[in-house]
């Protein structure tokens, strides 16, 4: 049975930490893909401005066109919001026909330390496994959050990342004030971002 990744964002823009963690995932655990779901309507970021999907949805294409394991999914997009990751991963589910232990939603260790303000926290952990992009200098407590959500700890694969810093807000930033955003994102997503004029 194939197994596959599943890695959601606003990707605004794109950066390779996402690239990063990703490949990491795929490599380590196996997945045959892994699929890059550009944000809808995000519950926890309604409030923020988003560039339009198709700008954010050419900047994933753009960034994983070298890498034939990673895949755009428009899941999210495609759809009327608001959009939470437990209906996002039963849509994935259903158009893959995958069990639960071979879907593999990829987070960051600050999003596990959040999962409990999440949208059903407990039916998403039974529905897919979390790979959890784990940084040295940062350990969520397992205890805790296990405490409240029976089950976490035997649904997580950890993936060790490298301690580099990589952000959209940040790469905005430097945009916006003229800065160079060289080996932050791919070279052709920066040269589809000015050619754009995203972020100025």
């Amino acid at each position: 049975m194939a197994k596959i990744g599943i890695i959601g964002g606003t990707f605004d823009p794109i950066h390779f930490g996402h690239l990063l963690i990703a490949e990491l995932a795929r490599d380590s655990l196996n997945l045959e893909r892994v699929l890059f779901v550009p944000a809808g309507d995000p519950p926890h970021k309604q409030a923020a401005k988003k560039t339009a999907a198709h700008h954010r949805c050419r900047i994933v294409e753009l960034a994983i066109e070298d890498n034939p394991t990673f895949e755009l999914s428009r899941v999210d997009l495609d759809r009327p919001g608001p959009h939470y990751s437990t209906d996002t991963v039963a849509l994935i589910r259903s158009q893959f026909d995958l069990a639960a232990d071979d879907c593999h939603f990829i987070i960051g260790s600050d999003s596990l330390a959040d999962l409990l303000s999440w949208h059903q926290p407990a039916d998403l952990i039974q529905s897919c496994r979390l790979t959890v992009a784990h940084r040295p200098d940062y350990q969520p407590d397992v205890s805790a959050l296990a405490e409240k959500l029976p089950g976490l700890a035997a649904r997580l694969d950890w993936v060790e990342i490298l301690l580099v810093e990589y952000s959209s807000s940040m790469i905005r930033r430097r945009i916006k004030t003229g800065q160079s955003v060289r080996y932050q994102t791919p070279s052709n997503v920066i040269d589809y971002l000015y050619q754009h004029q995203l972020y100025r």
